[in-house]
């Protein structure tokens, strides 16, 4: 598949600020070619894996370039299947709850709560125990299914950009690992804007591309992955929340908790040890949390 295929396009300007003042930093080692939906999974371990990559020289975003094109996105996402995701469910919920704390603080009356790239729902799960009223989107089939199953959540199903949504409805928007994925970053961040009510919260978490973990890790950082098109620093961030009309109030890094069971196989040469129904069973009991520091998690409230 050549470059000029209409299923990835070329960028001319940044899509955090619009500056035209961008260079090609890195060339990709993904097949066009081959590149599919099995690969853009949330527990897809196909790191060290990048795009043809641009930065700004100006708000030192770096993204894809050129990059795959919404529709062709939405049509990936739409095929996901991911189990192992549901399978760390206990884990996942205990990376939000510190999320869930942070926005009651900065808005204690609650209210409506969207979350956009929603999954199979374990974060709204969490979101309506602390008596929020949850609403969300996903673009796997597969996930809204899950969600509505397991949990009995009704999330929509679709692209975030393109769904009708009231305006100024919503106390707080949520976009957990992912703004990373999507073309239009901040069109996705100004509709978070204009749903949201004044003085409305919204929490990004998304890969910091300046972390020391990412500086340490080199090409083989595991944030490089063929489902992610977009890399922000602090300073990218604060920009692209700033231009779509928001104020900056807290950051801070992301922690993860994950089993042991998950964390191995992760790692191919560690793979053996689960080849034991024993063991395997024993390492999903073992909770391990990770503060690498190499995901910022921003909280900025609308103007």
């Amino acid at each position: 598949m050549k470059k000029d295929t209409p299923l990835f396009w070329t960028r001319t300007e940044c899509p955090v600020c619009s500056s035209s003042n961008i260079k090609i930093i890195r060339q990709r080692n993904i097949s066009y070619k081959e590149f599919n939906h099995d690969q853009i999974k949330i527990t897809d371990k196909d790191y060290g894996k990048i795009w043809d990559l641009s930065r700004c020289s100006d708000c030192t975003h770096v993204f894809a370039n050129p990059c795959p094109t919404a529709d062709y996105i939405r049509r990936l996402y739409a095929q996901i299947k991911d189990p192992s995701y549901e399978e760390e469910a206990g884990g996942r919920e205990k990376n939000f709850l510190p999320i869930l704390w942070n926005i009651n603080k900065i808005h204690p009356g609650k209210g409506n709560i969207f979350d956009v790239g929603a999954a199979t729902g374990i974060f709204l799960n969490s979101a309506r125990k602390y008596r929020w009223r949850p609403d969300g989107i996903e673009a796997s089939s597969w996930a809204v299914g899950t969600a509505q199953k397991k949990y009995n959540l009704k999330i929509r199903e679709g692209a975030f950009e393109s769904i009708p949504l009231k305006e100024k409805y919503y106390q707080s928007v949520t976009m957990i690992d992912f703004i990373e994925h999507i073309p239009y970053p901040y069109q996705a961040v100004l509709k978070a804007h204009e749903i949201l009510t004044r003085a409305g919260v919204l929490c990004l978490v998304t890969p910091n591309l300046h972390s020391l973990a990412a500086k340490i890790s080199g090409g083989r950082w595991w944030h490089f992955r063929p489902a992610h098109i977009h890399y922000f620093t602090k300073t990218s961030l604060r920009r692209l929340l700033e231009r779509a009309g928001f104020k900056v109030i807290k950051t801070r890094n992301y922690t993860w908790t994950f089993s042991a069971h998950y964390l191995i196989s992760r790692l191919a040469f560690l793979d053996f040890l689960l080849k034991s129904n024993f063991l395997s069973s024993f390492f999903r009991k073992i909770p391990i949390k990770l503060a690498l520091g190499d995901s910022i998690e921003i909280y900025a409230q609308k103007k």
